[in-house]
């Protein structure tokens, strides 16, 4: 069969078990012989992998620490997960047009580009796998371009240990053979040889983690080789990389300026996406925040409640924390509280009036702020859905050295030294003390480790500072997608059936969120009038407008009476296979758990 490519468009069928590999018939056609010439053939065809693979939307994934209105089918569980016919996550046409581009590129005589975007692609089939193996575990492994009549389309899956060694095989090469001279290197936008790093030090410590606390033992490597790797190759980075937290000295403000910025900040953004009002690029991160038809997300009081003192001590280790009002609990607290929510004296970035917690547009009281622009950004139309233009991270600094110190201490080799040149470095930018290990793992939290809003399997020497570590890992992080990734390695999926809930409120009555001696908020209770309400007060009627916990009182609850099935531990840590794709190939199996019909 011969086979076309356009040169414009540079489009490819896809692989897939059902996919059908069919002549293209493009307006000009030009056969693969023909193409893959010049370093700028090589360029546009692998461009395509930068639109297809990021994630551009992470603010908006659900978890236990953030949630909206309506939530997922993770979130609830149950019969609400169910096996797609198709679609699902199996999807492999971007897979195959990397492996036509390797097949291909060493008809390009400059040697230089050739290496450069086999490593790029090479990059690419890395990142590729690690998100078919986080989602489906086991997948097949295809490292040659195929056509309709190959039978390795139609072969069982490979174990994920095959698949995590070609991924290090990949990866290392692309280490090895990826931009690291500073003017070639440094755009954000491009992949470089640390971005590559860091995506090893990445999917080495979520093999390493799930390893270890799923107990898997598959014959090849075990967990530890994985978290060895992980850590060396963060540690390479850190000494190697033109790479540091941002900071301007203002611990007040840098965390949420950092992400408000219309540019990826090339001191700590090590991989951005690209957005741009003048090329019509956007996202909806603002919006997301703003319009109450957008979600109406909100932080749950569990993520709230993990955010330490600014002293460095637990809030959770006070005497009446589990009822205190707003703006008590805010007070004091790790700078990136009010650098991640609408705290009393919040105003956007280039404005002065104080905003107090929209509890019409977050349905736990706790309202974003990470990613919110200046209103002036997108020609002033940044507050409208989809106008949004701050750059998103890929990969940036801080979440590098959060993945060093995790791996770390989960080999049992961690330092004070280590948590000094990591952890630490993170608490410093927002002026909260350092993380002592010693101390840590003698007093380990009892937030953290309790069944009803932790992690009770973490055991051990170093269960203080791996239960540090991972606060400091859900408040750094909060909001780029990471979350419920974080849950599935470290077999934590009770945390989703954990409580949901926001901000406390005794019962009736006005309340003050910004902390001016003015009521923000109105409750009254249901057989009682409604009252008058100087503008701007927001006014609800509990159990109607505003359901809380109990009848009167208590946190604000919107979910209590959403039926949500408890997470399956048997089946839900993977996604099921669609049902199309078994039936095509009777040599894929299902995963565990998930039940589709078919009998094979």
């Amino acid at each position: 069969m011969k086979r076309f490519i356009t040169a414009a468009t540079i489009l490819l069928i896809g692989l897939s078990a059902c996919d059908n590999l069919l002549d293209l018939q493009p307006l000009s056609q030009i056969s693969q012989t023909d193409y893959f010439k010049t370093e700028t053939d090589l360029q546009l065809f692998s461009n395509s992998f930068y639109n297809n693979l990021l994630d551009k939307s992470p603010y908006d994934n659900q978890s236990d620490l953030c949630v909206q209105q309506n939530l997922s089918d993770e979130m609830l569980g149950g019969s609400n997960r169910t096996v797609p016919a198709s679609g699902g996550g199996w999807s492999w046409t971007d897979l195959r047009k990397m492996n036509t581009l390797l097949a291909y590129a060493n008809q390009c005589k400059d040697e230089a580009a050739v290496l450069k975007y086999t490593a790029l692609t090479r990059f690419f089939r890395a990142f590729f796998y690690f998100e078919k193996v986080k989602r489906f575990g086991d997948v097949p492994w295809y490292d040659i371009e195929l056509g309709s009549a190959d039978e390795a389309l139609y072969k069982a899956r490979d174990s994920r240990e095959l698949i995590m060694t070609n991924m290090i095989k990949d990866i290392d090469y692309a280490i090895a053979n990826l931009p690291n001279e500073k003017e070639e290197a440094s755009s954000p936008y491009r992949v470089n040889r640390w971005a590559a790093m860091a995506l090893k030090a990445q999917f080495c410590l979520y093999e390493g983690t799930y390893r270890k606390y799923h107990q898997l033992s598959l014959e090849g490597h075990d967990y530890t080789y994985y978290l060895e790797q992980s850590a060396a190759a963060a540690e390479e980075l850190m000494k190697t990389g033109p790479y540091k937290l941002y900071t301007t000295g203002h611990p007040e403000k840098d965390y949420l300026t950092l992400f408000a910025e219309e540019n990826a900040n090339p001191d700590e953004y090590i991989f951005a996406i690209k957005f741009d009002y003048g090329l019509n690029i956007y996202h909806n991160a603002t919006a997301y925040t703003l319009v109450p038809t957008q979600g109406r997300p909100g932080l749950t009081r569990k993520m709230v409640n993990t955010y330490l003192k600014k002293d460095g001590t637990a809030f959770t280790n006070q005497a009446g924390w589990q009822e205190m009002s707003f703006i008590d609990e805010v007070k004091d607290r790790d700078p990136r509280l009010a650098q991640s929510i609408r705290t009393p004296g919040y105003t956007r970035i280039g404005r002065t009036e104080v905003l107090a917690p929209d509890l019409s547009t977050s349905i736990t009281g706790y309202q974003p702020i990470k990613f919110v622009q200046d209103p002036t950004a997108s020609g002033g139309n940044v507050d409208r859905n989809d106008r949004s233009t701050c750059d998103l991270p890929v990969y940036r600094y801080a979440e590098v050295l959060l993945n060093y110190a995790e791996a770390k201490a989960e080999l049992g080799t961690l330092t004070q030294d280590d948590l000094d040149k990591s952890i630490n470095l993170i608490r410093q930018r927002v002026g909260m003390p350092d993380l002592n290990m010693s101390v840590a793992n003698a007093n380990p939290d009892r937030y953290l480790s309790s069944d009803e809003t932790g992690y009770p399997n973490v055991t051990g020497a170093n269960k203080g500072v791996i239960l540090e570590i991972r606060r400091e890992r859900a408040i750094e992080l909060m909001q780029e997608g990471f979350r419920f990734d974080d849950l599935v390695r470290w077999k934590a999926g009770h945390c989703i059936d954990q409580s949901i809930s926001g901000m406390y409120f005794p019962g009736p009555g006005e309340y003050d969120l910004t902390g001016d001696g003015k009521a923000d908020v109105i409750l009254y209770a249901a057989g009682t009038s409604k009252p008058v309400a100087a503008s701007g007060v927001q006014v609800y009627k509990i159990g109607e407008e505003l359901i809380l916990s109990g009848n009167n009182s208590g946190y604000i609850s919107y979910h209590k009476n959403i039926e949500r099935t408890p997470f399956s531990e048997e089946r839900d840590y993977l996604y099921p296979i669609p049902t199309n794709e078994r039936s095509l190939n009777n040599n894929l199996t299902q995963n565990p758990g998930w039940k589709d019909g078919l009998d094979f």
